[in-house]
């Protein structure tokens, strides 16, 4: 009996090294699980970091700076700005005379369709 008891004892052992060594395995494998994915996060987070400096060289290349194109623009807007306004000084004193002239002086006159009944 008791070579069985020391039989069971040795098996419940073998069990309990087993699953110490299973529960390791377990954790090594989680800790790998781990560092691959923080492997792949850095390096995916390089590879966008490189890709977004490619994309940024290429649209200052195609478009020019932001900085340098808004400033065209509103260099271009003040311009027109002052043209329009000199427009229309120099014209509006011409273009008052001739609306009042065409309100104001009025020939009656009869109308060509116009038949007299007799």
């Amino acid at each position: 009996m008791t070579s069985q008891s020391q039989g069971i004892q040795q098996l419940l052992q073998a069990e309990k090294r087993a699953k110490d060594k299973l529960e390791e395995a377990k954790k090594r494998k989680g800790k790998r699980l781990k560092q691959a994915k923080e492997e792949a996060i850095a390096e995916i987070d390089h590879y966008r970091l490189q890709r977004e400096k490619e994309f940024r060289n290429k649209q200052t290349n195609v478009m020019g700076s932001q900085g340098n194109l808004s400033a065209k623009i509103e260099e271009q807007t003040t311009e027109t700005i002052r043209n329009l306004t000199s427009s229309y000084h120099k014209n509006m004193e011409s273009m008052m005379k001739k609306l009042l002239s065409t309100i104001c002086d009025i020939k009656p006159e009869v109308h060509p369709n116009f038949r007299h009944a007799v």
